[in-house]
Parts: C-alpha cells; sequence; structure tokens
C-alpha cells in the first residue's frame, strides 16, 4: 500500500481506529449511509488463499504479537488467544460461536447485586442480534434452549458433529444436560459467493474456504464498495485534539513515516487493550489523566472470560483436530443462583478441539504440576485419544483489574500497555464448580480425566458504558461523556462479561452505534 493523498489537508466524516469485528460493521453502515469514511488498521491485509495455512506456529501471526506487560495474581496470556492483527482482526481466527448474551446479563446489579447494570436491555439490543444474523448468515439449530432467543436461524446447523462434539452430547445426555449445536458464524451453505465449511478445523489459523465469517469478507469489502478507504499496516499513536475540546482527528505511522488523518469525528475500536493505551496515550493540557477519562475509568475494570480446559483420555480414538473446534455447547449452568450454587452468574461449556500445539499448551500448563521431557512425549503420544472441553465463564467487572501504561516503549516510542488482572473469590468459587462439571461430562461417556489447564480467553471492559459520566467512560451509543465527536466501539464499552462468547453482541453494539451516528448527522447534531 502506498499513502498518495495528502491526509493533512482532507478532512474525512469518520475516521475509524481498528478493522475488526466492529470496525468493519461501523465502516460499513456509516459509507453505505454516504459518510466519508477512513478505516486505519495496524496489521496488514491478507488474502486467505495467498496467506493462511493449516499451520498453528505460522498462523500466530494472526494475533496481536507486540509485548504486553501483564501483571495481578493472575496474569493474562496475551496474542492470538483475544485479539487480532490484520484486516479482519480477531474474526479472522476466532472460533465462529456467535452467541447472544442472556437478558440479565444487562441487569447483573439489580438482579443479583454484583457488577453493574448496562445503560440499555436486550431488547433495546435484539434488533442488532437480527441485523448481524442475516448479514453473517449464521448456522444455527432448530431450536436453541436457552436465553431469549430459540431461533430460527438463517441457515440450518452445521452436520456431522465431530467426535469430540458426540462424546459431549452423549455425556450430557447420560447426566441429564440439555445440550445444543451452537449458533455459528460458518456457512452451512453457501452464501454470497462463499462456499460451506467442509471441517478443516483450522478455524483459529485462518479459514482458507472463506466457509467462516469475518469482516475481512463480510463487512469492509462492502464498505470500500462504497466508498470507504481502507489503509492497513497504519499504526495509530495519538488521538488528536483542537482546542476547543473536540477530536481533530489522529496520527499515524506507515513504514516509519508519519501522517496525519484529520476528521469531523473518530471512533475507537481498537480492542479492550489497544483502545484505553491510545486513549492515555494522547493525554494533553486539556486532558492531563488522558482522553475521556475525567471519571477515571479509562483502563479499569477489564475482564476476560474464566476458560479453563479439562481434557480426558479414552480407550477409542477421538481425534480432536477433526472438524470446527466448537460443535456443541451447553448454557444448562449459565443462569444464576447464588444461594444454590454458592456464587453470581453462570457459564457455558463448549467441546472444544485442538490442534497439536495448542494441545501442548494445555498439557503443560496442567493446574496440578508442570508436564515436560519424557512425560510430555508420553501424553502427546495419546494425542488422538483425549476429548476435550472448555468453559467461557462470567468474570466479575473490578476497577483494579486495568489497562494502564508501563515504563517500558515500543517501536514507535509509546509507552507499552501493561495489563493487570486477578481473579475473584466469586470467579475461582465458579471455575472449579465448571471443572467439576466438565470432568462429570467426560467421565460420563468413559473418559478419565487426564489435564486441567487454567486459561482465559477474550477480553472486555476499559471504557465501559454508562448514564453515570462519573462512573464510566461513554454512553448506551459509545459516545464518550467528554468528548462529543470521539466514539469508542468495541469490547471496551461492556459494562459486564457474561458467560457468552463476545463477538455477536460487539457487533451488534456498532450497527446500533452506526445507526445513532447517522441519525445524528442527519438532523447535524455531529
Amino acid at each position: 500500500m502506498t499513502l498518495q493523498r495528502k491526509y493533512a489537508d482532507e478532512e474525512v466524516d469518520a475516521c475509524i481506529v481498528g478493522a475488526g469485528a466492529a470496525g468493519g460493521v461501523l465502516a460499513k453502515e456509516l459509507s453505505e449511509a454516504g459518510m466519508k469514511v477512513v478505516v486505519l488498521e495496524a496489521g496488514p491485509m491478507l488474502d486467505p488463499q495467498q496467506d493462511f495455512a493449516s499451520d498453528e506456529l505460522a498462523m500466530r501471526k494472526l494475533g496481536w504479537q507486540d509485548t504486553r506487560i501483564v501483571d495481578g495474581t493472575d496474569p493474562l496470556t496475551m496474542g492470538h488467544n483475544n485479539s487480532g492483527r490484520s484486516v479482519g482482526g480477531g474474526t479472522v481466527h476466532f472460533t465462529g460461536v456467535f452467541l447472544r448474551f442472556h437478558a440479565d446479563d444487562f441487569h447483573t446489579y439489580s438482579t443479583d447485586g454484583i457488577g453493574e447494570d448496562w445503560p440499555l436491555s436486550y431488547d433495546e439490543l435484539a434488533p442488532y442480534y437480527d441485523k448481524i444474523e442475516k448479514e453473517v448468515a449464521v448456522s444455527g439449530p432448530k431450536h436453541f434452549p436457552w436465553g431469549e432467543y430459540h431461533g430460527p436461524y438463517p441457515y440450518p446447523e452445521r452436520e456431522p458433529l465431530s467426535p469430540n462434539a458426540y462424546l459431549f452430547r452423549q455425556g450430557c445426555e447420560k447426566l441429564g444436560i440439555r445440550s445444543s449445536v451452537p449458533p455459528l458464524a460458518i456457512l452451512s451453505a453457501p452464501f454470497e459467493g462463499r462456499p460451506p465449511c467442509i471441517n478443516r478445523g483450522f478455524c483459529n489459523q485462518g479459514c482458507m474456504p472463506n466457509a467462516k465469517f469475518s469482516t475481512l469478507l463480510v463487512h469492509l469489502p462492502k464498505a470500500i464498495n462504497s466508498g470507504a478507504e481502507l489503509l492497513s499496516d497504519c499504526m495509530v499513536t495519538q488521538v488528536l485534539m483542537h482546542p476547543n475540546g473536540k477530536a481533530s482527528g489522529v496520527a499515524f505511522t506507515h513504514n516509519k513515516v508519519s501522517y496525519v488523518q484529520k476528521a469531523r469525528m473518530v471512533i475507537l475500536s481498537a480492542y479492550a487493550v489497544e483502545t484505553p493505551r491510545l486513549l492515555l496515550n494522547s493525554a494533553t493540557v486539556q486532558f492531563p489523566d488522558g482522553l475521556a477519562n475525567s471519571s477515571g475509568w479509562v483502563g479499569r475494570a477489564i475482564m476476560p472470560h474464566s476458560s479453563y480446559d479439562v481434557m480426558a483420555k479414552f480407550d477409542k480414538e477421538i481425534r480432536i483436530y477433526k472438524g470446527t473446534p466448537v460443535l456443541a455447547t451447553t448454557q444448562e449452568f449459565y443462569a444464576s443462583n447464588p444461594a444454590e450454587r454458592g456464587f453470581a452468574r453462570g457459564y457455558s461449556l463448549h467441546a472444544h478441539g485442538a490442534r497439536p500445539l495448542e494441545t501442548v499448551k494445555g498439557i503443560i500448563g496442567d493446574e496440578r504440576g508442570l508436564v515436560w521431557g519424557k512425560q510430555l512425549r508420553e501424553a502427546m503420544l495419546e494425542y488422538n485419544f483425549y476429548g476435550r472441553i472448555t468453559m467461557v465463564g462470567e468474570v466479575l467487572p473490578n476497577p483494579d483489574n486495568r489497562v494502564t501504561l508501563a515504563e517500558d516503549t515500543d517501536e514507535y516510542g509509546l509507552p507499552r500497555a501493561k495489563v493487570t488482572f486477578s481473579y475473584g473469590e466469586n470467579d475461582r468459587k465458579m471455575i472449579q464448580e465448571a471443572i467439576g462439571n466438565m470432568s462429570a461430562i467426560l467421565e460420563a461417556e468413559g473418559g478419565k480425566v487426564a489435564f486441567v489447564h487454567p486459561d482465559t480467553a477474550h477480553l472486555m471492559g476499559g471504557c465501559r458504558m454508562g448514564t453515570n459520566p462519573d462512573r464510566s467512560v461513554v454512553d448506551a451509543y459509545g459516545q464518550t461523556h467528554d468528548i462529543p465527536n470521539l466514539f469508542v466501539c468495541d469490547a471496551s464499552v461492556f459494562v459486564t462479561s457474561s458467560g457468552s462468547n463476545p463477538t455477536h453482541t460487539v457487533m451488534a453494539l456498532a450497527a446500533r452505534t452506526a445507526e445513532h451516528i447517522v441519525n445524528k448527522v442527519k438532523r447535524r447534531e455531529l
């Protein structure tokens, strides 16, 4: 890519930072409404047929590999498992699980007296869930048993299932636990020139056949066709401010050359680490603690999902590398019942396949002790005989879990992100129950638990939304309380984490924010 036009001389209607789940939706909606849009992405533009490979090690490049400093009692593993760095962001290498949040996920304080209520309800977001599911052509079961939406989905459920998914469902059935095929952003039939899934199983390494949704394939091409400009390999280093207290654009670097993009509106969709980091790194005399941070909540209350894995060894071959990683799920343990369970909130359980290197990571990380050398080799010789279940557990928001700026600097001279995280007592109690239930399901089908791997996935919070400017960063539409033409639209605006994979909710929120922006522009309120 070459940057030919003079960015300092041309002001666009909206500059979107980040071309992932939210950025792609925003770019499509705003450009189709006639707005002049520029999208800046720190990572490269990739061609699935040329740049993706069935190679776990090589495809780690799809994740954000820049150094982040981690801290806390339970420091997070950053990188491929929770953020992307290429056009399409994390949607390029996510598993495609496309769950909606439940209604009570939006008012945990009112329900359980913990966390904080969102400034919007499930019913307000439901039309945007509908919209995104149609645009993605979600493949789902005939009836999904949990939550407020039970189907039908645009496309029928994926089949056949993987051996790991079948054993999960059979184990659940023996224990009287309902299970289902999950809704997936993976095609079960052709759609818009893309083929149905052929069960290669390398969803986390990028889908070469293009059966799995990503904004690289779906939203961004439509945005470009509507006039949006997408610039890859462009690292945004600062949000620029006008003396009148409004954002005036961004500074970015491409091939070690600095540029400025002027914009009447700036939207940050750079992920739950990079968005707070950029706001903090953009501090000015007027905003000495970072942009949009008069509340002091920028970077605070980050929440991963607890994502422990349980692996069991079977007498028969399971071959967990076969098929789409997640083809069976249960949300029987999702509903909050603190009186009976001793903790609030809940979790999903997924039958979750794994490639060899991911399996090695799980075995090495066994919480009961280090597995290495000869013991590790012998364990991996049994690779084809393991079954695996993963939890997606709600982690409660804690303001001490946060993104701050480290003393170390990166190649752009910016302080690196320091990510501090520790589980709370409620989180740990939930994890222990989930380990017990995952073990029971595997054992019911004849497995013997071999390894328990502590892990986290996804990341939310850091710029949460709310009606009180003293306790939140943005309003219900992502508009910052402090700067009227600066928006945040990504998982960092989440108030709570739920027990569901977050991508669908990120995109639904983006569609809602985009509609709000378009309406305000039409009324000349932005």
